[in-house]
């Protein structure tokens, strides 16, 4: 494996080819080798497509499979805990989309074995939050971290789009649904970015859906950074505010604005404002370069992070910080945690 990974997919999810088939055709130190769905035909239509070459009946067939080096694990939230455990009992490195459990216990439950993984085969866990290895995220930290905004006083992130098909798997309980899980993952996260540290939730509104109220539609809630800073995340998947994908820092000499944080590829736009003397605003725009993808970027992390011991930016420990204020949302607004039993 020192020249390469040879990567399965655990389930033919309609995300993986914009988050690894494409992006691997990119690199000659990745291939996709093989695929596993529940539906073998499914699975066979897949592969024929995407030209991966070996299916797999199963995702332990998949797990077994010698000639696989690390897994991308696309499937439904409530499953992320589950199969990033056997991958790692199977000695298979781990590249599992974002939120990586369905709340902070397992996570706190995945991290251990990935810390105990890595210390004994070296095995890599990876949370799929591609934003966060774009430059522009990057790029997002430097300002805040330069004082080039003086003392941060608030932080702001909303991630929300429509999806009015309501059932979804993103709205089914069971799989660790709702808006939170979904999309409110990356504002939470990226508002951790902005803040530099994990901050407490002071207070939490919801919208659920009609034939299940454990399931968030929209969200809103407030947060208090330890440095003193204040916080407010918005999400949903089913509300007036239709498309929001933003993040905003305010301190105390200016304020950063950014649009689309999570897709820079297809569109964003950072804004900074400064004050000048005499009361007068400066007023600065930026835009990166849209490639390589944000897809791309992680891939390529991931990759070193595999091949060349490089740092991991979304580990199993950053997922533990990001799942309990997830946690802590739900709690706030009145609703039960996602993977948690109600009879306790």
């Amino acid at each position: 494996m020192s020249q390469g990974i040879r990567v399965g997919l655990l389930g033919a999810a309609a995300i993986a080819p914009s988050a690894l088939i494409k992006p691997a055709r990119l690199t000659l130190r990745v291939t996709v080798t093989a695929v596993a769905a529940r539906d073998r035909q499914r699975a066979e239509k897949f592969a024929r497509t995407h030209g991966i070459p070996v299916v797999h009946t199963g995702y332990d067939a998949l797990l077994a499979d010698p000639e696989v080096d690390a897994v991308y694990v696309p499937l439904p939230n409530g499953l992320h805990a589950e199969w990033t455990l056997k991958a790692l009992r199977a000695g298979k490195h781990v590249l599992c989309e974002k939120p990586l459990t369905a709340n902070r216990a397992e996570a706190e439950r995945v991290a251990a074995a990935a810390e105990e993984a890595y210390a004994r085969s070296g095995l890599v866990v990876m949370e799929a939050f591609h934003y966060r290895h774009h430059p522009l995220a990057a790029r997002m930290r430097q300002i805040v971290e330069s004082g080039e905004l003086g003392e941060l006083r608030h932080v702001e992130a909303q991630v929300c789009f429509p999806l009015p098909r309501f059932g979804d798997i993103r709205y089914d309980y069971a799989l660790a649904g709702g808006a939170t899980m979904d999309a409110g993952c990356y504002a939470v996260h990226v508002a951790r970015l902005l803040g530099g540290d994990t901050p407490a939730v002071t207070g939490a509104r919801m919208l659920t859906l009609r034939k299940d109220p454990r399931i968030d539609r929209a969200m809103t809630a407030d947060l208090a950074f330890p440095g003193g800073a204040t916080g407010q995340v918005r999400t949903s998947m089913w509300s007036r505010r239709l498309l929001s994908i933003r993040a905003r820092a305010l301190g105390s000499a200016g304020e950063l604005h950014v649009t689309n944080f999570v897709m820079p590829q297809l569109y964003h736009q950072l804004t900074l404002r400064t004050a000048r003397s005499a009361g007068r605003r400066v007023i600065r725009r930026e835009r990166l370069r849209p490639n390589p993808s944000s897809y791309a970027c992680q891939l390529e992390a991931f990759t070193s992070a595999v091949l060349d011991n490089g740092p991991i930016l979304t580990s199993p420990a950053d997922a533990v910080a990001n799942m309990g204020v997830l946690d802590e949302i739900y709690r706030s607004a009145g609703l039960p945690l996602r993977g948690e039993r109600e009879d306790g």
